[in-house]
């Protein structure tokens, strides 16, 4: 049984097939949260550096069309793409580990595809007939599928959620389908959990073993195993798995625990996942894999030259998740200039009056966020490194606490606020775009080409930085573009009165009508930022601001002595 286009084939590309897109399927099993994301990043890595095209597709189960308006303590970040999708985390692992760019067509919720099925069905388009989950929503999967593939040599799709889910049967049924289907190979990957017990020394691989049976019982065959493990997997149990599960011993993978995730593409290549999979993609002629960018990235997290503390501030500390890309984005920063980046995580509600928490940081991270929770502890935090010098980094919610905060503290504007969390402020230094009121009291209107407004701002926008700022010389460049998710802006009716009393505008929309970046004079390093630079930083080349931000901490622990 198993969904495959053909058997395994050897002696270069499949006759025919050479600009044809192959697909390898990666499911999970046995328990939730293994790593599907970084197994599929990881193994998209390899292959790119194999001179291979690699794109990388998320479905995931849930009936939310999006994670847009799901809790942190539910999902984790929510992650922007650069066409102003948002989408599940798993996306920015795909980005940090190959380097394509994913958009709104590389993941897909059973919401978005019940909603476009029943869309199809509400304009007649299935001609009356009665529409069911096969082959109707079946087939709008594997038209999503298609969709994400582009111009790909190989795309990577990974099945949210655990074999034996109600949720992912009609994603599961959907691949195996689409192998009998697809004109070129396609190849199954399967995660499952290796338990150790450690009462009796035991390495247990009756959980893979039904993970496999479950999976074999709805058609689909895995070609690979990825076995996560704490330990490397004994030769004798490699070989019960495969006699079990019916695969091939040298494609049993030992998964094991790294400590650095970035290691993980050297750990499969050592194990020949890239050789197995193009030579069952008919694949053979692809180059030999060039590592070195990821040797250089371990070898980097191995020797750091230095170390400091950044206190992370916001609302959502008890899961690291909700700030999943910002933490990678501070460890890329910290590969870039030999640094070992601990991170504190502060909890916004309880920082006391004084900054009470951080003292002894070397930097202060404000993060992106909504609601009105925690803010005057983040403003708190703003003050604290404005009157102690320490280097601050604030992106998006915290580059407007910081305006707040210089706006009450420095302008002296009592009850500065933003009119997301006090309505009635005599004083919105932030506000949405249609609450701004100029000089004469008139509502302040953006300009017919400017598509934005009082609605979420999201994806890739340009940002024109000022000369002279610290922004432009960390970015060596004018004109850069980031991501945005967000509804309020910096009120430009204020910009005068803060600049004059120090503030520095150091970025602007293209239009020039929205502060993107603002600055303290004077200052050794505090910038905010409207945009999130942590969805566009990957480990082989760091970000601009967090390895400016970063290298600013460095300094300051060292001069603090």
């Amino acid at each position: 049984m198993g969904g495959h286009a053909g058997g395994w084939h050897s002696g270069g590309v499949w006759p025919g097939l050479r600009d044809m897109t192959r697909y390898v399927f990666v499911t999970g099993g046995v328990v939730s949260s293994l790593g599907k994301g970084l197994a599929s990043a990881s193994i998209g890595a390899i292959l790119e550096a194999r001179g291979l095209k690699v794109g990388l597709t998320k479905l995931d189960p849930y009936i939310n069309v999006d994670p847009g308006t799901m809790s942190p303590y539910q999902h984790g970040e929510v992650y922007v793409t650069a066409d102003g999708a948002e989408t599940d985390l798993d996306i920015g692992h795909y980005e940090r580990f190959v380097r394509f760019r994913a958009g709104r067509h590389n993941n897909y919720t059973t919401g978005q595809i019940y909603e476009r099925v029943i869309r199809k069905e509400r304009s007649g388009d299935y001609l009356g007939a009665t529409v069911q989950v096969i082959p109707h929503i079946t087939d709008e999967i594997k038209a999503a599928i298609r969709e994400g593939a582009g111009d790909n040599d190989v795309m990577l799709v990974e099945i949210g959620g655990t074999v034996g889910d109600i949720e992912s049967l009609p994603f599961l049924e959907a691949i195996r389908q689409f192998g009998l289907e697809n004109d070129a190979p396609c190849a199954y990957v399967h995660l499952t959990l290796v338990p150790y017990l450690e009462t009796s020394g035991e390495i247990k691989t009756k959980p893979t073993q039904h993970s496999v049976k479950e999976l074999r019982s709805i058609g689909i065959q895995p070609d690979l195993l990825l076995c996560r493990s704490k330990r490397p997997l004994p030769q004798d149990e490699r070989k019960k798995i495969a006699l079990f599960t019916n695969v091939a011993e040298d494609a049993v993978i030992s998964a094991v625990d790294l400590d650095n995730i970035y290691e993980i593409p050297l750990w499969l290549h050592q194990q020949r996942v890239d050789e197995l999979l193009v030579r069952r993609l008919g694949l053979d002629d692809a180059r030999p894999a060039d590592l070195g960018e990821w040797r250089a990235v371990a070898q980097a997290r191995r020797s750091p030259e230095t170390e400091v503390r950044i206190a992370m501030v916001g609302k959502y500390t008890g899961l690291t998740d909700a700030y999943k890309s910002v933490n990678e984005a501070l460890a890329h920063a910290g590969l870039k200039t030999r640094t070992s980046v601990e991170i504190v995580y502060v909890d916004s509600d309880r920082l006391g009056n004084g900054g009470d928490g951080l003292a002894g940081m070397d930097g202060v991270l404000v993060p992106g966020g909504f609601g009105l929770r925690g803010i005057e502890g983040k403003i708190r935090a703003a003050e604290y490194a404005r009157r102690h010098a320490v280097p601050y980094f604030g992106i998006c919610l915290g580059m407007q606490v910081a305006a707040i905060e210089f706006a009450r503290n420095v302008a002296h504007l009592e009850s500065a606020n933003s009119t997301e969390f006090d309505a009635a402020t005599p004083h919105p230094v932030i506000a949405l775009i249609t609450e701004w009121n100029d000089a004469t009291g008139a509502v302040k209107r953006r300009s017919e080409d400017s598509d934005l407004g009082g609605t979420m701002r999201l994806g890739e926008q340009g940002c024109r930085l000022a000369a002279g700022s610290a922004a432009r010389a960390m970015y060596r460049d004018d004109v850069i573009r980031e991501r945005h998710r967000h509804r309020y802006e910096f009120n430009n009716t204020y910009k005068e009165r803060l600049c004059d009393a120090g503030l520095v505008v150091a970025g602007v929309s293209l239009d020039g009508q929205l502060v993107e970046i603002i600055e303290v004079g004077g200052h050794p390093w505090f910038v905010g930022c409207q945009f999130h630079p942590e969805f566009t930083s990957v480990p082989r080349d760091g970000h601009p601001l967090f390895i400016g931000f970063i290298g600013a901490a460095g300094r300051f622990r060292r001069e603090r002595g």
